[in-house]
C-alpha cells in the first residue's frame, strides 16, 4: 500500500544520504572503482554542487605531523598505515554532518611536503556518498556509520607495482619507497586492514576490472537515486546493509550475505 512509502520518505529526507565504505589495501584500486561508479552513473561531469553522488577519501584526513614526524616521512620512515596516523575524531565528525545532510568542508592532504594545504574541499548534500580508505572499517564507531560495505580485493603483487609506480610520480626514490612497503605498508595490511575485509557485505576481486560487481552495485545505486529508497530501509532493520543483500537476491542473483567472490580472492603474500 502507499501509505508505508509516505511513512518511509519522512523518515529519510531527500538529501540525509547512503553512506557506502569502500576498503581494500593500497593501490588496491578503491579511488578507481570509486571513479568508475560516478562516471556509470553520469556523476563525473556534474557540478559539484548538482551531484546526486558524492566521493570523500580517508586520505584527506591524515594527522597534522609534527616537525619530528615529517622528518621521518620525508625519508619513508613514518607509518602512514597505521591507524593513529588518521584524525578519527575530525573523520567521524565530518561523516557525522554528511550523514545529516550539511554541508562539510574536508582538507586536502599534500603527500609530496606531507602537510595539509590551505586549500579544502566542499562537500555538498548528496544522495549517495562513497567513503573509500584502507582503514574506513577499522574503527567500530565509523563502521556502523556504513549502509553498505564494499571491501576491493586485488592481488598483492599487482597493488605494489601500481604503488611503486604512484610513488615514483611523486617524486621519491625506488630504494626507499620498497623499504617502507616492507617496514610498514605490508605488515600494517596483514594486521589493520585485511582483518575488516569480513565486514565487507561485497567483494569485489580484481577491482575495477570486475564489472559484473560494479554494474550490480551501480544498479543499486540508481534505485536509490531513482526514489526507491524504501526497499533498503524495509529490509535493514538489524544491521545497516542487509537492504543491499536482499535487493540482489531479489533480482535472482546469488545473495551477498554468502559473500561467494566471482573467483577465489587472493591472499595477499
Amino acid at each position: 500500500t502507499p501509505f508505508p512509502v509516505v511513512l518511509c520518505y519522512l523518515e529519510r529526507p531527500r538529501h540525509h544520504p547512503f553512506l557506502i565504505g569502500v576498503s581494500g589495501g593500497t593501490a588496491s584500486g578503491k579511488s578507481t572503482v570509486c571513479a568508475k561508479i560516478m562516471e556509470l552513473l553520469g556523476q563525473n561531469k556534474v557540478d559539484h554542487r548538482q551531484r546526486k553522488v558524492a566521493i570523500v577519501s580517508q586520505d584527506s584526513f591524515y594527522r597534522v605531523l609534527t616537525p619530528e614526524q615529517k622528518s621521518k616521512a620525508l625519508k619513508g620512515q613514518y607509518n602512514f598505515d597505521h591507524p593513529d596516523a588518521f584524525d578519527n575524531e575530525l573523520m567521524y565528525k565530518t561523516l557525522k554532518d554528511i550523514v545529516e545532510g550539511k554541508v562539510v568542508e574536508v582538507p586536502t592532504y599534500d603527500f609530496v611536503t606531507h602537510s595539509r594545504l590551505q586549500d579544502r574541499i566542499t562537500v555538498y548534500p548528496a544522495d549517495v556518498v562513497l567513503f573509500e580508505g584502507i582503514l574506513v572499517f577499522y574503527s567500530q564507531e565509523i563502521r556502523d556509520m556504513f549502509h553498505m560495505k564494499l571491501f576491493v580485493d586485488t592481488d598483492s603483487d599487482v597493488r605494489l607495482s601500481r604503488r611503486v609506480l604512484r610513488d615514483m610520480k611523486r617524486g621519491r626514490d625506488l630504494e626507499q619507497i620498497l623499504a617502507q612497503y616492507t617496514t610498514f605498508v605490508k605488515p600494517a595490511f596483514e594486521e589493520f586492514c585485511l582483518p575488516t575485509k569480513k565486514y565487507a557485505d561485497v567483494i569485489i576481486p580484481r577491482g575495477v576490472d570486475n564489472m559484473v560487481a560494479i554494474n550490480l552495485i551501480v544498479q543499486h545505486i540508481q534505485d536509490i537515486l531513482n526514489g526507491d529508497i524504501c526497499k533498503w530501509q524495509r529490509s535493514s532493520v538489524g544491521g545497516h546493509s542487509r537492504g543491499f543483500k536482499r535487493i540482489i537476491s531479489e533480482q535472482g542473483e546469488t545473495p551477498l550475505s554468502k559473500r561467494v567472490p566471482l573467483e577465489p580472492s587472493s591472499r595477499p603474500h
